[in-house]
């Protein structure tokens, strides 16, 4: 299936999953990318700024085939800078400050494991896309790895380590599962063969993995569907409207100018 070949229907659906997909790497991979210079320890510098480079990566292909399918002038620096902060579609996992270390393990862990069932959930029938979660399924193995390490560490570790780290888990579970929200026109993604299973269906094996890693470590979470799924990547809070001027204040500094 070629994008030349894709009902009007699907594309406006693709265009909306590709968004949603495309700002949620951005907005984690540039929250993350602040520890760069204050991480805890001198490798989690590095480490954290390849996974955040390689989210923002992933981002800029993202929003690549964005345009391409949108076809309508605007190129992947353009989607991802130019929007105000009510046109992003990130989860709301996201919208949260970063926190300390244990707060931004929590939520890669959430996110690295919701993830990892939406890219599984993509089919292969339009090859651009089929093509990219490939690529970006490889690296994010080395992410899930990375945040599986650290929860394990902060889990047993007892005391503050342990008790933050629970406590980040249980304040951000309530918004873990934007990450999986229904996408608009899901019908037509699964029909077209987008996608290969309902988000519903993806979450919930992603519940279950959830509960299988933290269930040896003593913790358990109770991980609900967000109530509203279009609430759920639309209503940003401060936190975001901070981050959203961070990331954009070099571009608008001068508007037009080409970088």
């Amino acid at each position: 299936m070629t994008a030349t070949r894709i009902s009007p229907e699907t594309a406006t659906a693709l265009a909306a999953f590709l968004l949603s997909m495309a700002d949620d790497e951005f907005v984690i991979g540039f929250s993350d990318s602040e520890w760069t210079g204050i991480a805890p320890i001198l490798e989690e510098d590095v480490a954290m700024s390849s996974i955040a480079q390689d989210e923002l990566g992933h981002a800029r292909a993202l929003y690549e085939l964005l345009a391409a399918l949108l076809d309508d002038g605007r190129d992947a620096d353009a989607l991802a800078y130019d929007r105000e902060p009510e046109a992003y579609r990130h989860a709301g996992l996201l919208d949260h400050p970063r926190g300390d270390w244990a707060m931004t393990m929590a939520r890669r862990f959430l996110y690295d494991t919701a993830d990892d069932a939406r890219l599984a959930s993509v089919g292969e029938v339009w090859p651009p896309l089929a093509e990219l979660i490939a690529k970006v399924r490889r690296e994010e193995r080395y992410h899930l790895m990375h945040v599986l390490a650290w929860a394990d560490r902060l889990a047993r570790a007892g005391g503050e380590s342990r008790a933050r780290f629970v406590a980040a888990l249980e304040m951000l579970a309530p918004d873990a599962s934007t990450v999986l929200t229904i996408p608009e026109g899901e019908a037509a993604l699964l029909d077209a063969g987008i996608i290969t299973r309902p988000m519903s269906a993806a979450a919930a094996a992603w519940r279950a993995e959830v509960a299988a890693i933290l269930g040896p470590l003593g913790i358990t979470l109770t991980l609900e569907p967000a109530a509203d799924a279009v609430a759920a990547r639309t209503g940003h809070g401060d936190a975001f409207r901070w981050l959203w001027g961070e990331f954009t204040s070099v571009r608008r500094s001068e508007p037009g100018a080409t970088w």
